[in-house]
């Protein structure tokens, strides 16, 4: 079997992301006030009110690089996931993913506070890393087996170790600027996600059906339908009993 770069196709769910997180980037370096409303930060979100921050922030990027990676992966493991999913299931996903990561990152250092620990509650924090980390944890769910293989360093593995890999790459490349409470938050929250909707992908669990379908495929399900059948056209035919013999001008219905 011949190797491939990127997925398949591009859905246009995917292109319109692209450009959507591009546009907002220029908007951002044209207006950085931009930036200071809509960045997410702690002490903003519970003490000020800035409810829409743990969204909003998931549109914003520091720098080209950060943009550029964030989109690339994100065009290498969301394309064939949208095409697998649909565009509408596939944009819901991605933004419980990002919306999960933002709560996580305004709420963890409060509970460290609680905890005794001294921390910043007014660090901005801006990026798709959250939601492009739950889109790579349903890839690897969704095909385990897949070789996956990275440009830098050029190996291959399977798919359900892309995720490990990136966690350990950011934890010892990243430094200090990276949110790697952000990244946990949207791993949590696409598997909250994909276990309610009853994807597991490749780690033994099926696909939950329907209730309905469920109960028609039941021996219950079966049985009431073959005497909904019988009730609704079926008309049942007993064996006739004998009878008297009749008159010649008595009419047989038939």
């Amino acid at each position: 079997m011949g190797m491939r770069f990127g997925p398949p196709s591009t859905p246009p769910i995917m292109i319109r992301l692209m450009i959507v997180n591009a546009v907002i980037f220029l908007l951002v370096v044209l207006f950085p006030v931009i930036d200071e409303m809509a960045a997410v930060k702690p002490v903003l979100v519970w003490r000020h009110g800035y409810f829409w921050q743990p969204f909003t922030y998931m549109w914003l990027h520091a720098s080209i690089g950060h943009i550029a990676i964030n989109l690339f992966v994100l065009w290498m493991f969301g394309s064939e996931l949208a095409l697998e999913w649909g565009p509408k299931r596939f944009l819901q996903y991605y933004l419980v993913c990002g919306l999960g990561a933002g709560l996580l990152i305004c709420t963890w250092p409060y509970l460290l506070v609680g905890m005794g620990v001294s921390t910043y509650l007014d660090v901005p924090t801006v990026g798709a890393s959250g939601a492009v980390y739950g889109i790579v944890l349903a890839y690897s769910l969704t095909w385990p087996d897949r070789t996956v293989m990275l440009i830098f360093p050029p190996v291959a593995f399977r798919a359900i170790w892309v995720l490990p890999a990136m966690f350990v790459f950011t934890l010892v490349m990243g430094g200090g600027n990276v949110s790697h409470v952000g990244h946990l938050g949207g791993v949590i929250a696409g598997w909250i996600a994909l276990r309610r909707s009853g994807v597991t992908g490749g780690l033994g669990a099926k696909k939950k059906e329907p209730l309905r379908i469920r109960w028609r495929r039941s021996r219950f399900g079966r049985s009431r339908k073959r005497r909904s059948r019988t009730r609704s056209g079926l008309r049942v035919v007993r064996p006739a009993e004998p009878s008297a013999p009749r008159d010649e001008d008595e009419h047989n219905a038939q």
